[in-house]
């Protein structure tokens, strides 16, 4: 008898979470020792400076000074690379935990035996939390040996903070892409479709400060809550924090609706 779907699902999963850990922490790694040589080169402030502006926020967002520890970290990492990274796994986590355990034709299976459909979601759910937040443990950890190796005058907290403020966004599109799963059974559409909102919330986030058209619809993207207070200076906004957090549990709640209502042969 199936007696834990929470354990059951992370350990299936450990071997392509370890490897995403190694790739993920190697690609950090090697991104913040090569600090040095920017650091010590103001010309990039002089390239930066002749990009055009809405290429400019699109794709280092409000930095203003590319060779600072924030700078580099914001405009290298935090802007791009971790939401990206954080939105790929989430996005594959929740689009495989309903739809792509049906597509498999394991899910007739799993309702087999005597469980709820409610605790089959709240523990694929739970396991994804539990893989997102050791990712921001792992990306953390890999950044920290980087900044300590090359002396990087930055708060190791503060690293953090954006890294968790990161993993709420991806938690976000990753219940975004479970809800999806339990009302539809194709992963192919619940990735296609929180993919394409993830890529147009962050070039409506990115572009509004340039665009004026976007700018009404720039506090609609969860990039803007992910990355508008700038949480690697000034720390997690807890109001910002919230949204995410509160988007997540209304997701949640719309996934265990449309599951319980589904006609599933079981």
């Amino acid at each position: 008898m199936l007696r834990n779907i929470f354990l059951k699902n992370l350990r299936d999963q450990r071997k392509s979470f370890m490897w995403w850990s190694i790739g993920i922490g190697a690609l950090l790694i090697l991104t913040i020792l090569f600090y040095p040589s920017i650091a010590d080169s103001p010309e990039f402030d002089d390239l930066f400076e002749k990009m055009p502006e809405a290429l400019a926020k699109l794709f280092v967002g409000e930095v203003t000074d590319l060779t600072s520890p924030e700078g580099y970290l914001n405009s290298q990492l935090f802007v791009l690379l971790i939401p990206l990274m954080f939105l790929f796994f989430a996005i594959a986590r929740g689009s495989g935990a309903i739809a792509g355990e049906e597509e498999k034709g394991t899910l007739e299976l799993l309702l087999s035996y005597p469980v709820k459909r409610s605790r089959v979601v709240m523990e694929k759910f739970a396991s994804m939390i539990v893989t997102i937040l050791t990712l921001a443990f792992v990306m953390w950890l890999s950044m920290a040996v980087g900044v300590v190796a090359v002396g990087m005058d930055i708060s190791l907290v503060r690293i953090a903070e954006a890294t968790l403020s990161g993993a709420l966004l991806g938690l976000a599109f990753g219940t975004l892409a479970l809800a999806l799963g339990c009302a539809k059974s194709n992963r192919g559409l619940s990735i296609g479709v929180a993919s394409a909102l993830g890529v147009v919330a962050y070039f409506v986030n990115g572009l509004a400060p340039a665009v004026q058209a976007l700018e009404p619809f720039q506090k609609l993207s969860l990039f803007y809550y992910y990355i508008g207070a700038d949480p690697l200076s000034n720390g997690l906004d807890l109001v910002h924090a919230g949204v995410m957090i509160g988007l997540t549990g209304i997701l949640v709640a719309m996934a265990l609706v449309t599951f319980e209502r589904r006609d599933l042969v079981t």
